[in-house]
């Protein structure tokens, strides 16, 4: 079988190398699952690099989710599987998922729908489970609330208006780029401006007199300033990423008059400190919102394992529209 291995860390399309090895063989109490897809996100190239909040022992198989089915199941497994089922693992497995087959415990997959698209299912675990929680996690929102998300053109922002729109809620959503504004609109985002000074008026324009109490942050710099200052009093600001690398200086003004709470959100934290039954609740209501096509995720191009290194300089491309996934 194939598997992207880095040695050391560094620059994604310089130190991945694809690897041939036998299939591996399941323990008694291990699934051996066929990976069908899997896509490159900032966090995978960002652990290549060695620049990720949790670093692997090297060498190291790259890739955070996958889409798979289960190709062979231990002796010992009394569960009900099936050969073929589509499965996704919640967590990211420190086998890494960049791999044509690898060994998973029960405990480590969530089984999906028979038919679930295996294109869309390979980014189920990640980004719409980052919208969720910060969808459901932190302020309690009511049908007509406003959410001001950035980067909304981004796979976690597209989730956050598809999601939002499920529960009846409104985006202001902010893009850097005017083509960026029309499909938005299309996926159900409420107003969409380009993130900048000059929009602040048509922002505060187009909530009125109720301002949005929950602010989504995936950029930092001036654009989380910007939603401070259209949050409402006591409003949430959440930080979930921080594409411009730019910190945060916060103004006094936005701690002591609006009396803002500023706090973050790691997916990957909650995943390894909520229950199962929490997990698996959250990606079923996903994943069925996933077969009926209420939450579906752009793809710009998917390539063979074997054209990895393309495939890399393409997820590093800052002008494509949708995830770049990898085929096994």
């Amino acid at each position: 079988m194939k598997t992207a291995l880095f040695k050391n860390f560094g620059p994604p399309a310089e130190k991945i190398e694809i690897t041939e090895s036998s299939l591996p063989q399941p323990g008694p109490e291990q699934l051996r699952l066929r990976i069908h897809y899997s896509p490159i996100h900032p966090s995978d190239l960002n652990l290549i690099e060695g620049v990720y909040g949790i670093l692997p022992n090297l060498p190291a198989c790259a890739g955070g989710e996958a889409s798979a089915t289960i190709d062979a199941i231990g002796s010992q497994i009394t569960n009900n599987y099936t050969l073929g089922s589509p499965v996704i693992l919640p967590r990211r497995p420190e086998s890494g998922t960049w791999s044509e087959y690898i060994l998973a415990s029960p405990e480590e997959i969530h089984s999906l729908p028979q038919g679930i698209d295996l294109e869309q299912a390979s980014m189920l675990a990640l980004n719409p489970a980052t919208a969720w929680g910060l969808l459901e996690l932190f302020v309690p929102l009511a049908t007509g609330d406003w959410i001001i998300v950035n980067s909304a053109n981004s796979a976690v922002g597209c989730c956050l208006i598809q999601l939002a729109r499920e529960r009846g809620l409104k985006t202001l959503a902010f893009v850097r780029r005017e083509e960026a504004i029309a499909p938005l609109l299309e996926l159900g985002a409420d107003c969409v401006l380009l993130d900048e000074a000059d929009s602040f008026d048509a922002a505060r324009a187009a909530f009125g007199d109720s301002p949005p109490r929950l602010a989504l942050n995936g950029v930092g710099g001036d654009s989380a300033l910007r939603m401070m200052d259209l949050l409402a009093n006591e409003g949430t600001h959440v930080t979930y990423g921080a594409m411009s690398r730019r910190s945060l200086k916060v103004p006094n003004k936005f701690l002591i008059f609006k009396r803002l709470t500023l706090t973050g959100f790691w997916v990957t934290r909650w995943l390894e400190s909520a229950s199962g039954e929490e997990i698996h609740s959250m990606l079923d209501q996903l994943a069925e919102l996933m077969i009926k096509t209420r939450l579906h995720m752009p793809v710009a191009e998917v390539f063979p394992i074997d054209d990895i290194h393309s495939a890399i300089r393409a997820a590093q491309g800052d002008r494509r529209q949708g995830k770049i996934l990898l085929k096994f």
